[in-house]
């Protein structure tokens, strides 16, 4: 089981990973093998509060990759990708791709929760 990570300097500020601990509360209950390590943000990016689809994408491009002591242990499996909050599917499809090319033979996702097109303006940050 794998998790969007947050890169050292953002999660170092905040001192919580919500990822993290709905993966680690998932594998649990799921009796899951829970393996933080399986791919890592290496590129900071700034927060996707307030961009739109192809900013996202862009923001989050090339941002994720699975160390090689964590290749042996995706390889060829089913992994299931934890994130706590689905906007455009950006960050997904970017730690996906990394899980995928790092040779885990399948990704699934799941997410706790979802903002659906329209929640938010480009120009809007303030909490509901």
């Amino acid at each position: 089981m794998a998790l969007d990570p947050l890169h050292w300097r953002r999660f170092f500020r905040r001192q919580f990973n919500q990822s993290a601990d709905l993966a680690r509360a998932v594998s649990q209950l799921g009796g899951l093998p829970f393996a933080p390590s399986a791919v890592r943000r290496v590129k900071l990016t700034r927060q996707q509060v307030g961009l739109e689809r192809r900013e996202r994408e862009e923001n989050v491009r090339a941002a994720f990759r699975v160390p090689e002591e964590a290749e042996i242990e995706i390889a060829g499996r089913r992994v299931l990708l934890i994130d706590d909050v689905y906007t455009t599917g950006a960050t997904v499809r970017a730690v996906a791709k990394a899980l995928k090319k790092g040779g885990a033979g399948t990704v699934d996702v799941l997410t706790f929760a979802r903002v659906l097109p329209g929640d938010f303006r480009a120009d809007e940050s303030a909490t509901i």
